[in-house]
């Protein structure tokens, strides 16, 4: 059995001590593939921003708040766990600067934005070859060119292709991509139910490659 590595959830990017940005990421794919997981007997930890749902009991949770510390949660973890599966969508952005207190009402604010470091393709930088990486890609008009871009650029595995329509609900449709660019399946469904095959499919390409 393996140990696989889960990143779920949002992250924060604060303006000050009381705004931050953030998105609509509700971990259920997360927790759904962590339940799969753990029912098929292997060691699951999970690195998890702010959510609601409940991870299994039997999955080791360390909870997050931002990208940075996402980030090195699944750095310290990364030489312990044989994969590594990306469901988290971390902000991309952070302001330059974070107030303290909290920001005064104003008629306009702008805010200078920094990109923050991304967390799937740092882990893969610093894997061995024997660690799979598998990447989420979410595309709003669900097109396949961006998740080739991306699987590339962050020297993944296996990337994940799904739509808008799987934030914050219980059912999702996903395309999975190989390195090579190759259509290796697609499932639509319950979240839990696309888990399960999601799981499957990226132990059978693990298991080709031991």
């Amino acid at each position: 059995m393996a140990h696989i590595l889960i990143t779920a959830g949002p992250t924060r990017a604060y303006l000050d001590d009381v705004r931050y940005l953030t998105n609509a990421s509700s971990g259920r794919m997360a927790a759904a593939l962590a339940r799969a997981a753990v029912a098929d007997g292997h060691q699951v930890s999970i690195v998890s921003g702010p959510v609601s749902v409940r991870y299994p009991a039997a999955a080791r949770v360390t909870q997050v708040m931002t990208t940075g510390e996402m980030l090195a949660a699944a750095t310290d973890l990364l030489p312990t766990v044989d994969a590594v599966i990306a469901t988290a969508a971390p902000c991309d952005f952070e302001p330059a600067t974070r107030a303290k207190g909290k920001l005064p009402r104003q008629r306009g604010l702008s805010l200078q934005l920094k990109p923050t470091r991304d967390v799937i393709a740092t882990l893969a930088r610093r894997a061995t070859p024997q660690q799979w990486m598998v990447a989420f890609a979410l595309e709003p008009d669900g097109r396949c060119e961006r998740a080739f871009e991306k699987i590339t650029a962050k020297r993944c595995d296996l990337i994940v292709l799904n739509d808008l329509t799987a934030l914050n609900a219980t059912t999702t449709a996903v395309q999975v991509f190989d390195r090579q660019h190759q259509l290796v399946g697609s499932k639509a469904g319950r979240k839990q139910t696309v888990a399960r095959w999601l799981l499957r499919l990226i132990s059978q390409h693990m298991a080709a490659d031991a």
